[in-house]
Formats: structure tokens, C-alpha cells, sequence
């Protein structure tokens, strides 16, 4: 029986929603194949949730703990950490350095995919399309007449590093750009102002298992906020999440073939989502998501349920993928 730390919490306002997820690990992990302990990794300290509830402190010197007299080296990490340090590659990292397998991607993709702005150069750079946008550092000068000469209104405004749509507004009057912007600052020393697309927001899924792509069933979203923020994407109600989409065939062939070559050429590393919106006309990249939701309710679950695989096998083809490489 295999080892299985798995990892949440973090050091972002995505921690609640990490550990949730880190649950639905728990509760689904295969217990004839595993045997896995809840780590939560916080700046604070690395605690191990022991079988009789208690708490330990993780040895990080080797990544292990002790239970009833035993050492316990863990055989793999499932990485279930929204943002930093789990999304964003200082875990990967150190997993790496330790040779222990992880489930999602490694350091390089990691930082790379977690950082909005330098993400879609590279993706626009493969020929995809991509949002018009403006990278703002904390302490630049604003120009905010400049920035909506360039994009427009409306805008979306968000920490350039972050994820769940946590500091997130978009801007339809000028007046609302500031305060938005401050509001983004709050989260991130970075802040991207990205033109609005008019289209259809949808999420794809992607992973690798044995040694074969899987492109999961295409889910439209649909929000009854403004946009898909924090509140519509873990409120119930508050989103339609359709899956499969309603789409034409020529718009699926062009997101799942999109989804699996970025998958590749951004080296990701275990199941992935991408976000897209679609238009009349065009497809555009919004961001890939690493570590993506996986309650039963997040969308890539759904999408995997849609074709007969539960969060047994989807956890367990996860898992498997990295201790039989």
C-alpha cells in the first residue's frame, strides 16, 4: 500500500476552498491501493493530521512524519493547493529536490501558468488568441486615461497572480477603474486589466493516463453575476455549469484540439482545465488551471462523471500516472 500525503491549504484566500478540496480527496482515495494523511502547508507551519486527529509537525528536512513509532517517507504528494505555494511552483520545487512525486505540474509550469501576464505571451506566442491586457506593478503610475484608450470598456481587473476569481472586478465606468485596481493590489504586488471578449465562457479539461491524452466533455458556464467570480463559482445556484456544452462540432474540435496542445506545449502534469471564451468568430484563451476545483460539484469532476469516470478512478489514474513513471 502506497504513501499518499495530500497537500492543502496555502498562503492565499483560496485556503478554505483547498482544504475543502483536500477532503474530497480524503473521502475518495482508493483505501485498498493508499493509505494518505491530510498535510496543510501554511507560512505558520506544516501540520500532519494524524489517524487520531491530532496534529504533527512535518519534518521538512525529508518530508516525512512519525506514527506509532514509525517513520512515514510519503511515496507521492496529491497536490490539492489553490494558489501559493502549491500552484504557483515553490512546492513543486521542493517535491522535486526531494524526489518525491507530485500530482500536478512541475516548478517551471507551475510559475509560469500561475503568472496571467507572462501565461498568455507564451500561449499568443503558439498562435493562440488571447485578451488585450495591461500589466500594472504596485507602486507604478497610473494612467488610467491610458489604460482605457487601450482596452476599452468594459474591463476586467484581477491580481496577476491568484486564482478563484479572488480580488477580481470587472470595470464598466472610468470612475470604477481606480477602486478596482486597489481592490486587485490587495492580493497581489501585480494586477492585470484585460479587455472584455463578448462570448461564451468554457472550460475544458485535460490529462494525461497511460501514456494516452484524455480531453474531457466541454462544460459552458454560465454566471447570474456579472461575471464568474468567487460567489457565483462556490455558491450554489449561483452559476449553470452545462456539460457537455451546447456547441457546434466545429467549435468542440477547435477547443479539445486547443486544450490537448497546450497541455503539451506548456508541459503540464496531471488533470488540468483550460478556460476559454468563445465568440462568433474566434476562441480565446483565458488561463489553465493546474490545480483546478475537485469537489464532486467542480467542474472537471463533472466532466469526468459525464464520461462514467468517478473521483475514485480520476484520483486513482492521478496517482497512478506518477508512481508508475
Amino acid at each position: 500500500m502506497k504513501s499518499i500525503a495530500i497537500v492543502c491549504g496555502g498562503d492565499s484566500g483560496e485556503y478554505d476552498i483547498s482544504v475543502k478540496s483536500a477532503a474530497v480527496v480524503k473521502r475518495n482515495l482508493d483505501p485498498e491501493k493508499f493509505q494518505s494523511w491530510l498535510i496543510t502547508v501554511t507560512r505558520k507551519g506544516w501540520l500532519a493530521t494524524m489517524a487520531d486527529g491530532s496534529q504533527q509537525v512535518v519534518d521538512r528536512n525529508d518530508f516525512s512524519i512519525v506514527e506509532n513509532g514509525q517513520k512515514i517517507v510519503f511515496d507521492a504528494v496529491f497536490n490539492a493547493i489553490h494558489g501559493t505555494p502549491g500552484e504557483n511552483g515553490p512546492l513543486s520545487g521542493y517535491f522535486e529536490l526531494l524526489n518525491i512525486p507530485v500530482t500536478s505540474s512541475g516548478q517551471l509550469t507551475s510559475a509560469i501558468t500561475f503568472h496571467k501576464d507572462f501565461c498568455k505571451r507564451i500561449v499568443h506566442s503558439f498562435g493562440v488568441n488571447v485578451a488585450k491586457s495591461v500589466l500594472l506593478n504596485k507602486g507604478d503610475e497610473l494612467d488610467e486615461e491610458a489604460i482605457i484608450s487601450a482596452l476599452g470598456l468594459p474591463v476586467f481587473v484581477k491580481p496577476n497572480n491568484g486564482g478563484s476569481s479572488v480580488g477580481t472586478t470587472k470595470v464598466k465606468h472610468p470612475e470604477e477603474l481606480k477602486i478596482a485596481i486597489d481592490i486587485a493590489f490587495r492580493e497581489d504586488h501585480q494586477v492585470l486589466v484585460e479587455a472584455f471578449i463578448a462570448g461564451r465562457e468554457m472550460a475544458c479539461g485535460a490529462m494525461r493516463a497511460n501514456g494516452r491524452m484524455i480531453v474531457f466533455p466541454i462544460t459552458e458556464v454560465v454566471s447570474k453575476k456579472e461575471f464568474f467570480d468567487y460567489e457565483a463559482k462556490y455558491t450554489a445556484g449561483m452559476a449553470d455549469e452545462i456539460t457537455p456544452a451546447d456547441i457546434e462540432e466545429e467549435a468542440e474540435i477547435a477547443i479539445k484540439a486547443t486544450a490537448a496542445e497546450l497541455y503539451h506545449l506548456l508541459e503540464c502534469k496531471g488533470f488540468v482545465r483550460f478556460d476559454f471564451i468563445l465568440t462568433d468568430e474566434e476562441l480565446y484563451f483565458l488561463e489553465v488551471n493546474i490545480v483546478p476545483g475537485i469537489s464532486e460539484a467542480s467542474i472537471l469532476p463533472q466532466q469526468a462523471a459525464f464520461m462514467g469516470v468517478s473521483l475514485t478512478s480520476l484520483f486513482n489514474m492521478a496517482l497512478d500516472n506518477i508512481l508508475t513513471a
